[in-house]
C-alpha cells in the first residue's frame, strides 16, 4: 500500500468514527502512522482534498460492493446480506463505525466537494438498487424503493450506533423485507 493509500484508509477509518470535522490531520497522522510531510506531498491543499480522496475511495469501494451484491443475489438476499454486513460492522466497532459517506456528506463545511461526492454515490446506489428490483416495477416505483432502502438503512445505521444497538436495523431489515419483490 502507498503512502497515500495509507493516508487515505486511515482517514476513511477516522471519519467514520469522528466524522469530518472531529478528523484532523494530526489524528491521520497518528493513525497512519506516516511522516507529516507526506500529507502535504500527496495532499498539497490539506485537509479538504484528503477528505475528498477518503470520500471517492469509499464511494467507490462501497458502490463496487453493491453493484457486485446485486449480481449475485436477488433484493430480498442482498439486502439481509448488506444489513448483517452493518450489525456485524457495528457491534465489531463497539458502535463507533458509522459510514463513510454519510460523514462526508455532513462535512460539507469543511470539505464541499466531498459532500458532492457522497451525493454521486448515493445516486449510484439507487441506480444499482432500481435495477435490481427488475422489470416487474414501473420505473418510479423501482427508483422510489431504491431511495427508501437507502434512507432506511442508513438512518438505522445511525440510530443503532446512537442507541448502541442493533435493534433499529433489525426493525427496518423487517420493514423492508415485506416491501421487496421475492424470488
Amino acid at each position: 500500500m502507498t503512502v497515500r493509500d495509507t493516508l487515505v484508509q486511515s482517514t476513511i477509518k477516522l471519519i467514520r468514527r469522528d466524522g469530518v470535522a472531529g478528523t484532523g490531520i494530526s489524528a491521520v497522522l497518528e493513525h497512519s502512522g506516516v511522516a507529516r510531510r507526506s500529507i502535504y506531498l500527496n495532499f498539497p491543499d490539506g485537509k479538504a482534498e484528503l477528505v475528498c480522496a477518503a470520500a471517492r475511495e469509499a464511494g467507490d469501494t462501497l458502490t463496487a460492493y453493491l453493484r457486485d451484491l446485486a449480481a449475485r443475489s436477488d433484493p430480498l438476499s442482498a439486502l439481509d446480506e448488506f444489513i448483517d454486513l452493518w450489525k456485524r460492522g457495528l457491534i465489531d466497532s463497539d458502535f463507533e463505525d458509522g459510514c463513510p459517506i454519510v460523514a462526508a456528506t455532513l462535512g460539507r463545511a469543511e470539505s464541499p466537494e466531498a459532500a458532492d461526492l457522497a451525493g454521486e454515490a448515493f445516486a449510484n446506489w439507487q441506480n444499482i438498487l432500481a435495477d435490481a428490483l427488475g422489470p416487474d416495477m414501473e420505473d418510479e416505483q423501482r427508483r422510489s424503493l431504491a431511495a427508501l432502502v437507502i434512507a432506511a438503512v442508513e438512518g438505522a445505521v445511525i440510530m443503532s450506533r446512537a442507541r448502541r444497538s442493533i435493534e433499529p436495523l433489525d426493525q427496518v431489515q423487517a420493514q423492508l423485507a415485506a416491501l421487496l419483490p421475492n424470488p
